[in-house]
Protein backbone atom coordinates (compact mmCIF):
# COMPACT_ATOMS: atom_id res chain seq x y z
CA UNK A 1 0.00 0.00 0.00
CA UNK A 2 1.40 3.37 -1.08
CA UNK A 3 0.62 6.96 -0.21
CA UNK A 4 -1.65 8.52 -2.83
CA UNK A 5 -3.13 5.18 -3.90
CA UNK A 6 -6.92 5.09 -4.40
CA UNK A 7 -8.60 1.97 -3.02
CA UNK A 8 -12.02 0.60 -2.09
CA UNK A 9 -13.15 -1.38 0.90
CA UNK A 10 -15.93 -2.10 3.38
CA UNK A 11 -16.20 -0.37 6.76
CA UNK A 12 -16.13 -3.04 9.46
CA UNK A 13 -16.59 -0.85 12.52
CA UNK A 14 -16.00 2.66 13.83
CA UNK A 15 -13.55 3.50 16.61
CA UNK A 16 -14.19 6.51 18.86
CA UNK A 17 -14.87 9.12 17.82
CA UNK A 18 -15.02 8.80 14.02
CA UNK A 19 -12.35 6.38 12.80
CA UNK A 20 -13.82 3.88 10.36
CA UNK A 21 -11.85 0.64 10.07
CA UNK A 22 -11.96 -0.29 6.38
CA UNK A 23 -11.00 -3.71 5.06
CA UNK A 24 -9.78 -3.71 1.45
CA UNK A 25 -10.21 -6.56 -1.03
CA UNK A 26 -6.59 -7.50 -0.32
CA UNK A 27 -7.45 -7.91 3.36
CA UNK A 28 -5.54 -4.85 4.56
CA UNK A 29 -6.97 -2.54 7.25
CA UNK A 30 -7.07 1.24 6.77
CA UNK A 31 -8.41 3.99 9.03
CA UNK A 32 -10.84 6.24 7.15
CA UNK A 33 -12.60 8.96 9.15
CA UNK A 34 -16.31 9.80 8.90
CA UNK A 35 -17.39 6.45 7.46
CA UNK A 36 -20.31 4.35 8.72
CA UNK A 37 -20.08 0.59 9.47
CA UNK A 38 -21.32 -1.41 6.48
CA UNK A 39 -20.54 1.22 3.84
CA UNK A 40 -18.43 0.40 0.83
CA UNK A 41 -16.16 3.40 0.34
CA UNK A 42 -13.41 4.63 -1.95
CA UNK A 43 -10.53 6.47 -0.32
CA UNK A 44 -7.11 7.86 -1.01
CA UNK A 45 -4.24 6.67 1.16
CA UNK A 46 -2.65 9.75 2.76
CA UNK A 47 -0.46 8.20 5.43
CA UNK A 48 1.47 4.93 5.75
CA UNK A 49 3.64 4.41 8.80
CA UNK A 50 4.90 1.34 10.63
CA UNK A 51 2.50 -0.95 8.86
CA UNK A 52 -0.53 1.24 9.60
CA UNK A 53 -2.37 3.23 6.96
CA UNK A 54 -4.86 6.10 6.97
CA UNK A 55 -7.03 7.25 4.12
CA UNK A 56 -9.21 10.21 3.12
CA UNK A 57 -12.80 9.40 2.27
CA UNK A 58 -13.57 10.14 -1.38
CA UNK A 59 -16.95 8.56 -2.02
CA UNK A 60 -19.53 6.22 -0.53
CA UNK A 61 -19.90 3.64 -3.29
CA UNK A 62 -22.60 1.68 -1.46
CA UNK A 63 -24.55 2.81 1.61
CA UNK A 64 -24.63 0.81 4.81
CA UNK A 65 -27.69 -1.37 5.51
CA UNK A 66 -28.11 0.61 8.74
CA UNK A 67 -28.44 3.95 6.92
CA UNK A 68 -31.71 5.77 6.33
CA UNK A 69 -32.97 6.49 2.77
CA UNK A 70 -32.25 10.21 3.29
CA UNK A 71 -30.11 11.94 5.98
CA UNK A 72 -32.10 14.12 8.35
CA UNK A 73 -30.01 17.23 7.51
CA UNK A 74 -29.48 18.59 3.96
CA UNK A 75 -25.95 19.72 4.85
CA UNK A 76 -24.80 16.25 5.94
CA UNK A 77 -21.69 14.99 4.18
CA UNK A 78 -20.48 18.48 3.29
CA UNK A 79 -20.61 20.12 6.75
CA UNK A 80 -18.09 18.72 9.20
CA UNK A 81 -20.29 19.14 12.26
CA UNK A 82 -22.15 15.81 12.36
CA UNK A 83 -21.28 12.16 11.79
CA UNK A 84 -24.51 10.20 12.19
CA UNK A 85 -27.23 12.16 10.36
CA UNK A 86 -27.81 9.18 8.05
CA UNK A 87 -28.63 6.62 10.78
CA UNK A 88 -31.40 6.34 13.36
CA UNK A 89 -30.92 7.64 16.88
CA UNK A 90 -31.14 4.12 18.31
CA UNK A 91 -28.31 3.04 16.00
CA UNK A 92 -26.20 6.00 17.13
CA UNK A 93 -26.61 5.00 20.77
CA UNK A 94 -25.69 1.40 20.02
CA UNK A 95 -22.52 2.44 18.16
CA UNK A 96 -21.46 4.76 20.98
CA UNK A 97 -22.09 2.12 23.62
CA UNK A 98 -19.93 -0.36 21.72
CA UNK A 99 -17.14 2.21 21.45
CA UNK A 100 -17.20 2.97 25.18
CA UNK A 101 -17.20 -0.73 25.99
CA UNK A 102 -14.21 -1.34 23.72
CA UNK A 103 -12.25 1.45 25.42
CA UNK A 104 -13.20 0.95 29.06
CA UNK A 105 -13.38 -2.84 29.32
CA UNK A 106 -9.60 -3.44 29.27
CA UNK A 107 -9.02 -0.63 31.79
CA UNK A 108 -11.70 -1.88 34.18
CA UNK A 109 -10.45 -5.45 33.93
CA UNK A 110 -7.05 -4.27 35.16
CA UNK A 111 -8.90 -3.12 38.28
CA UNK A 112 -10.64 -6.46 38.65
CA UNK A 113 -14.03 -5.29 37.38
CA UNK A 114 -15.99 -6.58 34.39
CA UNK A 115 -17.59 -3.87 32.23
CA UNK A 116 -20.96 -5.66 32.19
CA UNK A 117 -21.09 -5.75 36.00
CA UNK A 118 -20.95 -1.97 36.45
CA UNK A 119 -22.23 -0.48 33.18
CA UNK A 120 -25.74 0.95 33.42
CA UNK A 121 -26.29 1.82 29.75
CA UNK A 122 -26.55 5.01 27.72
CA UNK A 123 -29.09 7.65 28.74
CA UNK A 124 -30.76 9.43 25.84
CA UNK A 125 -30.70 13.15 25.20
CA UNK A 126 -34.17 14.53 26.11
CA UNK A 127 -34.08 16.55 22.90
CA UNK A 128 -32.55 14.97 19.78
CA UNK A 129 -32.98 17.82 17.30
CA UNK A 130 -32.34 21.52 18.07
CA UNK A 131 -30.59 20.62 21.32
CA UNK A 132 -27.54 22.88 21.22
CA UNK A 133 -27.52 26.04 23.36
CA UNK A 134 -24.26 27.33 21.87
CA UNK A 135 -22.78 27.60 18.38
CA UNK A 136 -19.57 29.13 17.10
CA UNK A 137 -20.06 29.93 13.41
CA UNK A 138 -17.09 30.91 11.24
CA UNK A 139 -16.87 33.51 8.46
CA UNK A 140 -15.13 32.56 5.23
CA UNK A 141 -16.00 31.37 1.74
CA UNK A 142 -17.13 28.05 0.28
CA UNK A 143 -14.62 28.35 -2.53
CA UNK A 144 -11.70 30.67 -3.17
CA UNK A 145 -12.98 34.07 -4.23
CA UNK A 146 -16.61 33.07 -3.66
CA UNK A 147 -19.27 35.05 -1.78
CA UNK A 148 -19.10 35.48 1.97
CA UNK A 149 -20.14 32.36 3.89
CA UNK A 150 -21.04 31.99 7.55
CA UNK A 151 -21.43 28.55 9.04
CA UNK A 152 -19.37 25.46 9.81
CA UNK A 153 -16.09 24.15 8.43
CA UNK A 154 -16.42 21.94 5.38
CA UNK A 155 -15.71 18.33 6.25
CA UNK A 156 -11.99 17.67 6.00
CA UNK A 157 -11.09 21.31 5.34
CA UNK A 158 -9.41 23.90 7.53
CA UNK A 159 -10.27 26.80 5.24
CA UNK A 160 -13.60 26.26 3.44
CA UNK A 161 -16.81 27.30 5.22
CA UNK A 162 -20.25 25.80 4.53
CA UNK A 163 -23.46 27.80 4.95
CA UNK A 164 -25.72 25.79 7.27
CA UNK A 165 -29.04 27.60 6.99
CA UNK A 166 -30.99 24.39 7.72
CA UNK A 167 -28.82 22.92 10.49
CA UNK A 168 -30.90 20.46 12.50
CA UNK A 169 -29.05 20.50 15.82
CA UNK A 170 -29.89 24.17 16.51
CA UNK A 171 -33.31 25.78 16.72
CA UNK A 172 -34.95 28.29 14.38
CA UNK A 173 -33.64 31.34 16.26
CA UNK A 174 -30.03 30.33 15.59
CA UNK A 175 -30.80 29.92 11.89
CA UNK A 176 -32.52 33.31 11.70
CA UNK A 177 -29.54 35.04 13.32
CA UNK A 178 -27.09 33.19 11.07
CA UNK A 179 -28.85 34.17 7.85
CA UNK A 180 -29.46 37.75 9.01
CA UNK A 181 -25.82 38.43 9.95
CA UNK A 182 -24.41 36.82 6.81
CA UNK A 183 -26.80 38.74 4.54
CA UNK A 184 -26.01 42.01 6.29
CA UNK A 185 -22.25 41.72 5.83
CA UNK A 186 -22.65 40.50 2.25
CA UNK A 187 -24.61 43.68 1.48
CA UNK A 188 -21.92 45.81 3.14
CA UNK A 189 -19.15 43.90 1.33
CA UNK A 190 -17.18 43.46 4.56
CA UNK A 191 -14.14 41.14 4.24
CA UNK A 192 -13.68 38.03 6.34
CA UNK A 193 -10.43 37.25 8.16
CA UNK A 194 -8.14 35.10 5.98
CA UNK A 195 -6.41 32.49 8.12
CA UNK A 196 -3.30 32.28 5.95
CA UNK A 197 -2.78 35.97 5.22
CA UNK A 198 -4.04 37.10 8.66
CA UNK A 199 -5.96 39.88 6.95
CA UNK A 200 -9.61 40.85 7.15
CA UNK A 201 -12.27 41.74 9.69
CA UNK A 202 -15.01 39.13 10.26
CA UNK A 203 -13.97 36.05 12.26
CA UNK A 204 -16.77 34.30 14.17
CA UNK A 205 -20.36 34.62 15.27
CA UNK A 206 -21.08 33.20 18.71
CA UNK A 207 -24.72 32.49 19.54
CA UNK A 208 -26.07 31.11 22.83
CA UNK A 209 -29.69 30.38 23.78
CA UNK A 210 -31.06 28.99 27.05
CA UNK A 211 -33.41 26.02 26.72
CA UNK A 212 -35.45 26.90 29.82
CA UNK A 213 -35.59 30.71 29.76
CA UNK A 214 -35.29 31.28 26.00
CA UNK A 215 -32.77 34.09 26.53
CA UNK A 216 -30.41 34.68 23.58
CA UNK A 217 -26.89 36.14 23.65
CA UNK A 218 -25.11 37.06 20.40
CA UNK A 219 -21.43 37.95 20.03
CA UNK A 220 -19.74 39.09 16.81
CA UNK A 221 -16.00 38.32 16.89
CA UNK A 222 -13.75 40.40 14.62
CA UNK A 223 -10.16 41.46 14.23
CA UNK A 224 -9.14 45.08 14.83
CA UNK A 225 -8.39 45.59 11.13
CA UNK A 226 -10.93 48.35 10.47
CA UNK A 227 -9.22 50.23 7.64
CA UNK A 228 -11.88 51.40 5.18
CA UNK A 229 -14.70 50.54 7.60
CA UNK A 230 -16.92 52.81 9.67
CA UNK A 231 -17.02 50.25 12.46
CA UNK A 232 -19.31 52.15 14.80
CA UNK A 233 -22.00 52.63 12.14
CA UNK A 234 -21.55 49.08 10.87
CA UNK A 235 -22.08 47.51 14.28
CA UNK A 236 -25.04 49.74 15.03
CA UNK A 237 -26.77 48.76 11.78
CA UNK A 238 -26.06 45.08 12.40
CA UNK A 239 -27.56 45.36 15.89
CA UNK A 240 -30.72 46.98 14.53
CA UNK A 241 -31.04 44.32 11.83
CA UNK A 242 -30.81 41.54 14.43
CA UNK A 243 -33.29 43.20 16.77
CA UNK A 244 -35.74 43.60 13.87
CA UNK A 245 -36.29 39.84 13.62
CA UNK A 246 -39.04 37.88 15.36
CA UNK A 247 -37.84 35.11 17.68
CA UNK A 248 -39.35 32.32 19.72
CA UNK A 249 -36.91 33.39 22.44
CA UNK A 250 -35.75 36.87 23.43
CA UNK A 251 -32.45 38.61 22.64
CA UNK A 252 -31.00 39.90 25.92
CA UNK A 253 -27.56 40.91 24.69
CA UNK A 254 -25.56 41.70 21.55
CA UNK A 255 -21.80 41.94 22.01
CA UNK A 256 -18.71 42.71 19.95
CA UNK A 257 -15.46 40.92 20.77
CA UNK A 258 -12.08 41.78 19.29
CA UNK A 259 -9.67 38.94 18.59
CA UNK A 260 -6.27 39.36 16.93
CA UNK A 261 -4.96 35.90 17.76
CA UNK A 262 -3.27 34.16 14.84
CA UNK A 263 -4.94 30.89 15.86
CA UNK A 264 -8.40 30.04 14.52
CA UNK A 265 -10.00 30.17 17.96
CA UNK A 266 -12.51 32.44 19.66
CA UNK A 267 -10.37 34.56 21.97
CA UNK A 268 -11.45 37.56 24.00
CA UNK A 269 -9.10 40.52 23.50
CA UNK A 270 -11.79 42.92 24.65
CA UNK A 271 -15.59 42.86 24.54
CA UNK A 272 -18.11 45.72 24.36
CA UNK A 273 -21.87 45.54 24.82
CA UNK A 274 -23.81 46.81 21.80
CA UNK A 275 -27.20 46.04 23.30
CA UNK A 276 -28.61 44.77 26.58
CA UNK A 277 -26.34 42.75 28.86
CA UNK A 278 -23.21 40.60 28.58
CA UNK A 279 -24.81 37.40 29.90
CA UNK A 280 -27.94 35.26 29.75
CA UNK A 281 -29.71 33.16 32.36
CA UNK A 282 -30.42 29.43 32.25
CA UNK A 283 -32.22 27.19 34.74
CA UNK A 284 -31.24 23.62 35.57
CA UNK A 285 -32.84 21.40 38.20
CA UNK A 286 -34.37 24.30 40.08
CA UNK A 287 -31.20 26.42 40.11
CA UNK A 288 -30.44 29.59 38.13
CA UNK A 289 -27.17 30.12 36.27
CA UNK A 290 -25.69 33.29 34.81
CA UNK A 291 -23.70 32.41 31.68
CA UNK A 292 -21.24 34.77 30.01
CA UNK A 293 -19.97 34.46 26.41
CA UNK A 294 -16.78 32.54 27.16
CA UNK A 295 -17.62 30.65 30.34
CA UNK A 296 -18.02 26.88 30.09
CA UNK A 297 -21.54 25.52 30.24
CA UNK A 298 -22.73 22.23 28.79
CA UNK A 299 -23.96 22.81 25.23
CA UNK A 300 -27.06 20.64 25.74
CA UNK A 301 -29.05 22.16 28.64
CA UNK A 302 -31.66 19.42 28.92
CA UNK A 303 -28.99 16.75 28.53
CA UNK A 304 -27.01 18.48 31.27
CA UNK A 305 -29.91 17.90 33.65
CA UNK A 306 -29.63 14.18 32.92
CA UNK A 307 -25.84 14.24 33.28
CA UNK A 308 -25.73 16.23 36.51
CA UNK A 309 -28.74 14.44 37.92
CA UNK A 310 -26.87 11.17 37.46
CA UNK A 311 -23.76 12.60 39.11
CA UNK A 312 -25.84 13.88 42.02
CA UNK A 313 -27.45 10.46 42.39
CA UNK A 314 -24.05 8.73 42.40
CA UNK A 315 -22.27 10.92 44.90
CA UNK A 316 -25.40 12.02 46.76
CA UNK A 317 -25.92 8.51 48.08
CA UNK A 318 -22.38 8.55 49.39
CA UNK A 319 -22.82 11.96 51.00
CA UNK A 320 -26.02 10.83 52.69
CA UNK A 321 -24.30 7.67 53.87
CA UNK A 322 -21.65 9.76 55.67
CA UNK A 323 -24.45 10.91 57.97
CA UNK A 324 -22.84 14.04 59.38
CA UNK A 325 -23.75 16.56 56.70
CA UNK A 326 -20.35 18.13 57.19
CA UNK A 327 -18.49 16.53 54.30
CA UNK A 328 -16.08 18.61 52.24
CA UNK A 329 -16.48 18.16 48.48
CA UNK A 330 -13.94 19.31 45.91
CA UNK A 331 -15.45 20.05 42.49
CA UNK A 332 -12.40 20.20 40.24
CA UNK A 333 -12.64 21.84 36.79
CA UNK A 334 -15.92 23.32 38.03
CA UNK A 335 -16.79 25.73 35.18
CA UNK A 336 -19.69 27.93 36.27
CA UNK A 337 -20.19 25.77 39.38
CA UNK A 338 -23.17 23.75 38.21
CA UNK A 339 -22.28 20.47 39.93
CA UNK A 340 -20.98 22.22 43.05
CA UNK A 341 -24.31 23.96 43.59
CA UNK A 342 -26.31 20.80 43.01
CA UNK A 343 -24.29 18.99 45.67
CA UNK A 344 -24.20 21.87 48.14
CA UNK A 345 -27.45 21.01 50.01
CA UNK A 346 -26.04 17.58 50.91
CA UNK A 347 -22.54 18.73 51.87
CA UNK A 348 -20.95 20.76 54.61
CA UNK A 349 -18.84 22.70 52.12
CA UNK A 350 -18.12 22.55 48.40
CA UNK A 351 -14.93 24.01 46.93
CA UNK A 352 -14.90 24.52 43.17
CA UNK A 353 -11.68 25.03 41.24
CA UNK A 354 -11.65 26.47 37.71
CA UNK A 355 -8.85 28.22 35.81
CA UNK A 356 -11.15 30.56 33.81
CA UNK A 357 -11.70 33.64 36.00
CA UNK A 358 -14.84 34.68 34.11
CA UNK A 359 -16.42 31.30 34.89
CA UNK A 360 -15.42 31.52 38.56
CA UNK A 361 -16.97 34.96 38.92
CA UNK A 362 -20.18 33.64 37.35
CA UNK A 363 -20.11 30.65 39.72
CA UNK A 364 -19.86 32.92 42.75
CA UNK A 365 -22.76 35.06 41.54
CA UNK A 366 -24.81 31.96 40.73
CA UNK A 367 -24.28 30.49 44.19
CA UNK A 368 -25.29 33.76 45.86
CA UNK A 369 -28.38 34.04 43.67
CA UNK A 370 -29.35 30.46 44.54
CA UNK A 371 -28.95 31.15 48.27
CA UNK A 372 -26.03 28.74 48.72
CA UNK A 373 -23.60 29.97 51.36
CA UNK A 374 -21.45 26.83 51.62
CA UNK A 375 -19.86 27.09 48.14
CA UNK A 376 -16.40 28.53 47.58
CA UNK A 377 -14.86 28.98 44.12
CA UNK A 378 -11.19 29.47 43.29
CA UNK A 379 -9.80 30.86 40.03
CA UNK A 380 -6.71 28.69 39.80
CA UNK A 381 -5.06 25.86 37.95
CA UNK A 382 -6.16 22.63 39.62
CA UNK A 383 -2.64 21.40 40.39
CA UNK A 384 -1.65 24.70 42.03
CA UNK A 385 -4.96 24.97 43.87
CA UNK A 386 -4.55 21.54 45.45
CA UNK A 387 -1.25 22.73 46.91
CA UNK A 388 -2.86 25.86 48.38
CA UNK A 389 -6.19 24.62 49.77
CA UNK A 390 -5.83 23.79 53.47
CA UNK A 391 -9.02 21.70 53.76
CA UNK A 392 -8.88 18.03 52.92
CA UNK A 393 -11.73 16.61 50.84
CA UNK A 394 -14.06 13.79 51.80
CA UNK A 395 -15.41 13.49 48.25
CA UNK A 396 -14.16 14.51 44.81
CA UNK A 397 -15.92 15.41 41.58
CA UNK A 398 -13.69 15.49 38.50
CA UNK A 399 -14.87 16.99 35.20
CA UNK A 400 -11.60 17.68 33.38
CA UNK A 401 -11.03 18.93 29.80
CA UNK A 402 -11.04 16.44 26.93
CA UNK A 403 -7.43 15.42 27.47
CA UNK A 404 -8.15 14.31 31.04
CA UNK A 405 -6.13 14.81 34.21
CA UNK A 406 -2.58 16.14 34.29
CA UNK A 407 -0.37 13.30 35.66
CA UNK A 408 0.81 15.43 38.61
CA UNK A 409 -2.74 16.49 39.45
CA UNK A 410 -3.89 12.87 39.26
CA UNK A 411 -1.18 11.80 41.69
CA UNK A 412 -2.21 14.54 44.13
CA UNK A 413 -5.90 13.67 43.78
CA UNK A 414 -5.26 9.99 44.36
CA UNK A 415 -3.20 10.77 47.45
CA UNK A 416 -6.03 12.20 49.57
CA UNK A 417 -6.42 9.67 52.37
CA UNK A 418 -10.01 10.46 53.42
CA UNK A 419 -11.56 10.31 49.96
CA UNK A 420 -13.63 7.15 49.85
CA UNK A 421 -15.65 8.09 46.76
CA UNK A 422 -15.15 10.22 43.67
CA UNK A 423 -17.07 10.94 40.49
CA UNK A 424 -15.22 11.21 37.17
CA UNK A 425 -17.16 12.87 34.32
CA UNK A 426 -15.53 12.62 30.91
CA UNK A 427 -16.39 13.70 27.37
CA UNK A 428 -13.53 11.62 25.93
CA UNK A 429 -13.53 7.91 26.86
CA UNK A 430 -9.94 7.44 25.64
CA UNK A 431 -8.73 9.91 28.31
CA UNK A 432 -11.05 8.32 30.87
CA UNK A 433 -9.66 4.85 30.20
CA UNK A 434 -6.08 6.10 30.69
CA UNK A 435 -6.91 7.89 33.95
CA UNK A 436 -8.93 4.94 35.28
CA UNK A 437 -5.86 2.75 34.99
CA UNK A 438 -3.88 5.17 37.14
CA UNK A 439 -6.61 5.70 39.74
CA UNK A 440 -7.05 1.94 40.10
CA UNK A 441 -3.34 1.64 40.91
CA UNK A 442 -4.06 3.85 43.93
CA UNK A 443 -6.77 1.55 45.24
CA UNK A 444 -9.89 2.93 43.58
CA UNK A 445 -12.46 0.58 42.07
CA UNK A 446 -15.25 1.44 39.61
CA UNK A 447 -18.66 0.73 41.14
CA UNK A 448 -21.04 2.36 38.65
CA UNK A 449 -20.56 3.48 35.05
CA UNK A 450 -23.03 5.02 32.63
CA UNK A 451 -23.08 7.30 29.60
CA UNK A 452 -25.24 10.27 28.70
CA UNK A 453 -25.66 11.19 25.05
CA UNK A 454 -25.17 14.94 25.18
CA UNK A 455 -24.31 15.24 21.48
CA UNK A 456 -26.80 13.46 19.17
CA UNK A 457 -25.62 12.98 15.56
CA UNK A 458 -21.96 13.59 16.49
CA UNK A 459 -19.34 11.07 17.53
CA UNK A 460 -19.09 12.36 21.11
CA UNK A 461 -20.49 10.92 24.35
CA UNK A 462 -20.26 11.78 28.05
CA UNK A 463 -19.33 9.09 30.58
CA UNK A 464 -19.76 9.07 34.36
CA UNK A 465 -17.90 6.75 36.72
CA UNK A 466 -18.35 6.32 40.47
CA UNK A 467 -15.05 5.20 42.01
CA UNK A 468 -14.65 3.93 45.56
CA UNK A 469 -11.68 3.20 47.77
CA UNK A 470 -12.62 0.64 50.41
CA UNK A 471 -9.65 1.38 52.66
CA UNK A 472 -9.89 5.17 52.84
CA UNK A 473 -9.26 6.48 56.37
Amino acid sequence: MKKGQILEGTVERIVFPNKGIVKTEEGEKVVVKNAIPGQRVSFQVNKVRRGKAEGRLLEVAEPSPMELPEPSCPHFGVCGGCLYQSVSYETQLRIKEEQVKELLSPALEEGGVAFEEVFEGVKRSPRIMAYRNKMEFSFGDMEKGGPLALGMHKRGSFYDIVNVDHCKIVDEDFRKILICVRSFFQEKNVPFYHKMRHEGYLRHLLARKAARTGEILIDLVTSTQTEGLDEETLLHEMKERILGLTYSGVVVGILHTRNDSLADTVQDDGTETLYGQEYFMEELMGLKFKITPFSFFQTNSLGAEVLYGTAREYIGESLSASGDGGSVVFDLYSGTGTIAQMLAPSAGKVIGVEIVEEAVQAARENAAQNGLSNCEFLAQDVLKALELIEEKPDFLVLDPPRDGLHPKALKKIAGYEKVRNMIYISCKPTSLARDLRELQKHGYVAERVCCVDMFPFTGNIESIVLLSKLHAK
